[in-house]
């Protein structure tokens, strides 16, 4: 039985709304950035990341979203379009807004940062109306991402599409996804993630993101197992806490707990491997799986993504998945 509501006559498994972008990785590795000269453009932001690596896994997905009336709002689009992803619910700005751009400073396998660019970007300007309650009703689950919060109007439309999901029966999935750049105060970030945590069937973040939400409550207890019971209180089934280089530890309602733990890899950057074991856990609840079986899988995914250059042309395949997974366990590691 499915850890997560699910209504099986849907003819989309998964919609993502949020932050589309482009992201533009070094090709300078072990250097800083204003040593780098070169980078290879992708497409970016992490709710776009988990719905490619859904797609990449053979699910049908879609997205809500805005892309800039630019050069790079149309390679967005026919990325996914090339990825089969659904893309009519993704509206172009016509504002004059830009396409966000990340990049990213691959020092060391373990020393990466990235630096954004975020000012008028156009993922931030979906509005309510452009929130479509006939797509809504096509999906079996919802992924919010908790940066298309950060401002108005994409805020509202998230509550919006919140509120239609519910009215449908579309599971939620909540990826906190906390980018500082994009708020106006840790506060701020409280406040509308929790408002968003609340209404959620699945919540994935990593301990500091939890925390963030958890400062509302007074003295932080950077406990995993007090804040699933904070949720279990509310909507949620399942409760995944990411704890980097230390795995993940996933709660359900029911009781259940399971530790997670990295896969070995040949490490070249450590970004995208939240978002490659978010889309591969999620996969796994969608097929039924138990926790520790989930878990395994995301961990497997993420140990490729890590190893590669990108992030969404990285994103692997179940046979890939599979394959990491049966290597892993015959050497028994």
């Amino acid at each position: 039985m499915s850890l997560i509501p699910c209504q099986n006559n849907r003819p989309l498994d998964l919609i993502g709304l949020g932050r589309l972008c482009i992201d533009l990785n070094a090709n300078e590795i072990h250097r800083p950035m204003e040593e780098t000269v070169t980078f290879t453009k992708y497409v970016g932001g992490s709710p776009a990341n988990i719905t490619i690596a859904m797609a990449r896994l053979g699910m049908n997905t879609g997205f809500i979203g805005k892309v800039a009336n630019d050069a790079h709002g149309r390679f967005i689009v026919h990325y996914l379009q090339k990825t089969h992803i659904n893309t009519d619910g993704i509206r172009v700005d016509q504002t004059g807004s830009v396409t966000g751009l990340a990049f990213t400073e691959i020092k060391s396998p373990t020393d990466c940062s990235i630096l954004m660019y975020r000012d008028n970007v156009a993922d931030l300007k979906l509005t309510p109306s452009e929130v479509s309650e006939a797509y809504i009703r096509q999906a079996k689950a919802l992924l919010i991402s908790g940066t298309a919060l950060a401002q108005s109007p994409s805020r509202e439309a998230v509550f919006k599409a919140l509120t239609l999901a519910h009215k449908h029966q579309v599971a939620i999935i909540f990826d906190i996804d906390y980018r500082p750049y994009t708020w106006t105060s840790k506060e701020e970030t409280g406040i509308y993630c929790r408002l968003v945590a609340e209404k959620s069937d699945v919540i994935i973040g990593g301990r500091e993101e939890f925390d963030l939400i958890e400062a509302l409550d007074g003295p932080l207890r950077h406990d995993d197992d007090a804040t699933a019971r904070q949720w279990f209180h509310h909507r949620a089934r399942v409760v995944v806490v990411k704890r980097g280089g230390d795995g993940s530890v996933a709660f359900t309602a029911q009781g259940e707990r399971s530790e997670g733990h990295v896969f070995p890899a040949q490490v070249v950057k450590t970004f995208g491997a939240g978002d490659s074991f978010a889309g591969a856990f999620i996969y796994g609840l969608m097929q039924g799986w138990s926790l520790s079986r989930c878990q395994q899988f995301g961990s497997a995914a993420a140990s490729i993504v890590v190893s590669s250059h990108s992030c969404s042309d990285a994103m692997p395949t179940v046979e890939q998945i599979q394959a990491r997974i049966d290597r892993y366990i015959q050497q028994g590691l």
